[in-house]
């Protein structure tokens, strides 16, 4: 089994793809070891020193570390990512659903929130899947959306230039409701 490593836009965030199918639906973004009971996978991972982030998504793991140099833990986290699925065991313990928050909207914006969601699925999501990351919905309130970004994205130093300029203005020149992005 050979898996490639990508960089991100996030130095602390490493991409990695085993080749296969990480995980069928959605994205799951553990920050912590208490988080990780769910993965047998993010568990090993966080057994690691230096690992502080697991985030899975379609068809690969971004891994963030502290404050370690990645020549120390790449390694480790190949070994960990390679024995896993060559053992065949499952990515997860049980059936678990993608983690989400509850949203916060009103139900008169049930229209421009479906736009909203539609323009982050099509537009946005694609492309920060490919650095690593992920961005999910959150909210709309009073002409701010909220989202949270997740795996190589949480913590990347050109995170609210993503969401200032990037995914705002898509959203400004889509739906005029739309007046300000804000990171939850």
């Amino acid at each position: 089994m050979f898996i490639q490593t990508e960089a991100t836009p996030n130095p602390a965030t490493l991409k990695f793809l085993p080749g296969k199918v990480v995980l069928e639906e959605g994205t799951m973004d553990f920050r912590s070891a208490s988080e990780a009971g769910v993965s047998p996978l993010a568990e090993k991972l966080f057994t690691i020193d230096g690992v502080e982030g697991v985030f899975f998504g379609f068809d690969f793991v971004s891994i963030t570390k502290g404050n370690t140099d990645w020549q120390h833990i790449k390694p480790a986290i190949l070994g960990a990512i390679m024995e896993h699925f060559l053992s065949g065991e499952p990515l997860l313990k049980r059936d678990e659903a993608s983690q989400s928050a509850n949203e916060d909207f009103d139900e008169a914006d049930a229209e421009i929130v479906a736009t909203i969601k539609e323009l982050l699925e099509t537009r946005v999501r694609p492309a920060v899947a490919q650095d690593g990351g992920d961005i999910t919905f959150h909210g709309f309130r009073d002409g701010v959306v909220y989202l949270s970004m997740r795996g190589a994205c949480a913590g990347c130093p050109s995170a609210t230039a993503t969401l200032k300029h990037g995914i705002e203005n898509l959203l400004r020149h889509f739906i005029p409701d739309v007046q300000e992005v804000r990171p939850v």
